[in-house]
């Protein structure tokens, strides 16, 4: 059996996902094989509803981003961003460009595989429901890898199952350096700020 964090080997079965997106209704296009197919993932709503849209111009990262529900929030809600999206899943991957062309949002977001994105960009703020799943060693790799291409003054903002480790993942990111604050929980989850400390 696959895991939401590898691309599936069985045919994609489109359906559509309705879900709200920081007070924006919407229908996304999903398929089996990627994470929280058939709604929104109870996390990521705890993190839309505990965080605000960025303002400005930035150039923002979703970490892991499935169907793209995050990808479509920040493009909704931010006019000027760009966005790029990215997941090892390739299916999710596609599925994310999809959703965003069918919001019009196709030219400010970039959706990829970790391994396409250059080197050198860097990212005011990093949206992400991380995949704990892929077990602790493979998670802070994950992490410490993007975290270091955020913007000097830039910020991430993750949530994190409270029963899944969101206490002890905190500690961690306070032991490598980061400031690590804790915006709110809700339904079991925590949702963190991170930035350079």
């Amino acid at each position: 059996m696959s895991h939401y964090f590898e691309t599936p080997d069985q045919p994609a079965d489109l359906f559509e996902a309705p879900m709200t997106l920081w007070g924006h209704e919407v229908t996304l296009l999903s398929s089996n094989g990627v994470f929280s197919a058939r709604r929104l993932d109870p996390g990521t709503a705890v993190l839309l509803r505990t965080c605000d849209p960025p303002t400005g111009s930035p150039r923002l990262l979703d970490l892991g981003c499935g169907i793209g529900p995050i990808t479509c929030a920040l493009g909704l809600a931010v006019p000027q961003a760009q966005i790029t999206a990215i997941d090892v899943n390739e299916r999710a991957v596609e599925m994310t460009r999809l959703n965003a062309a069918r919001l019009g949002l196709g030219e400010r977001v970039t959706a990829l595989t970790p391994d396409e994105v250059s080197d050198d960009e860097r990212f005011d703020e990093i949206w992400s429901n991380p995949p704990i799943r892929i077990g602790k060693p493979a998670l802070h790799l994950l992490l410490s890898t993007w975290l270091s291409r955020l913007s000097p003054q830039g910020r991430a903002y993750l949530v994190v199952a409270r029963n899944l480790g969101a206490d002890s993942l905190a500690g961690w990111l306070l032991d490598e350096g980061w400031d690590c604050q804790r915006l709110g929980s809700a339904k079991g989850y925590r949702v963190f700020r991170v930035s350079v400390g």
